[in-house]
């Protein structure tokens, strides 16, 4: 059931299906038996993301995929760049209308799939097609670059394989949704927290950041305000770097402090959270004066996308003590 020999150059076989022929072969062999009992039953838009662990991974995501794509992400509680993608994620799935399933695997609780996807760093994000799996990419991306990935996806799920999706029903969960999600009350601020949440889906980072801005200009110590500028912010730090580039001139100049900053930053986003502290926490350690001021203080911004309460927060601030004093 599981996959091996993972590898983040192209698409690799799966113990349990050997090869692209045998996996044409299982999907259509699973399509007649549908056909055979009537088809399967429309599914509501609810049933469109899933969470999987090693237990269901062959009957949750191996299996499905001869139905349709089936769409990985990795993720964790702590990831903050996680918490962006997941629910974008999550939108196009029911946008996509059964085209592709969603399935999310926490890799706190599931290390042994981490290890056998060869996954560096999350947020990470395949597929597996028809008992395929590939790589579809990893760390914060912009929702079209997202978009033209899943279409490719589909693409190749319909001509290679002949996955058309799966059937919604749309008004199924509309009976249980009122009775499911009970009345929230209206905070002052939550007209400025959506238009914050929906320009970061927009890609409009810019726009995220003066919403946030605005929220903290009347309550400074608002926790979600503060939280989603820091992640912003990052975000829109790293949309334009170059991370190749970013990486070698970190390498190349280990007392360059701006080089510095800005692998720490692309470390975050990419999940790396342990490497940009340390990072940054050794910066400190071996520069005075202004530079030593920019590292310091670009550590603690990323201690707030993080979030402060984050057992990895206090002891990257243990650390930062020890250097400073």
């Amino acid at each position: 059931m599981q996959p091996r020999n993972m590898s983040m150059s192209g698409v690799v076989d799966l113990a349990a299906v050997k090869a692209a022929g045998e996996a044409k072969a299982k999907a259509e062999q699973v399509r007649a038996e549908a056909a055979r009992t009537g088809g399967p039953a429309a599914v509501p838009p609810s049933a469109l993301v899933i969470d999987v662990d090693e237990a269901g991974f062959e009957r949750d995501v191996i299996q499905r995929s001869a139905e349709v794509p089936v769409v990985l992400d990795f993720w964790a509680e702590w990831c903050e760049p996680c918490k962006q993608l997941g629910p974008l994620l999550e939108r196009l799935a029911v946008e996509y209308n059964g085209r592709f399933l969603l399935a999310k695997i926490d890799v706190d609780a599931n290390q042994m799939l981490m290890q056998q996807f060869g996954i560096q760093g999350i947020p990470a994000v395949f597929a597996v097609v028809a008992g395929q799996a590939l790589p579809l990419f990893q760390g914060a991306v912009p929702e079209a670059q997202i978009r033209e990935t899943l279409d490719q996806l589909i693409m190749v799920g319909e001509e290679r394989f002949g996955l058309t999706g799966i059937a919604v029903d749309a008004d199924a969960d509309a009976d249980t949704e009122g009775a499911a999600a009970p009345a929230r009350p209206v905070g002052p601020y939550d007209a400025l927290l959506e238009a914050a949440m929906s320009a970061l889906d927009a890609g409009d980072l810019a726009g995220a950041v003066q919403a946030y801005k605005n929220v903290l200009a009347d309550d400074p110590a608002h926790p979600e305000a503060k939280l989603g500028l820091a992640q912003a912010e990052l975000l829109a730090r790293v949309q334009d770097l170059d991370p190749a580039a970013v990486r070698k001139n970190a390498a190349d100049a280990p007392a360059d402090v701006a080089a510095q900053i800005a692998a720490a930053d692309l470390d975050l986003v990419g999940g790396h959270v342990q490497d940009a502290f340390g990072r940054l926490v050794e910066t400190v350690r071996r520069t005075v004066g202004e530079d030593r001021d920019a590292a310091r203080l670009r550590l603690l911004e990323l201690f707030e996308v993080i979030g402060v309460d984050d057992p990895r927060v206090t002891t990257a601030r243990q650390a930062l003590a020890r250097v400073l004093f």
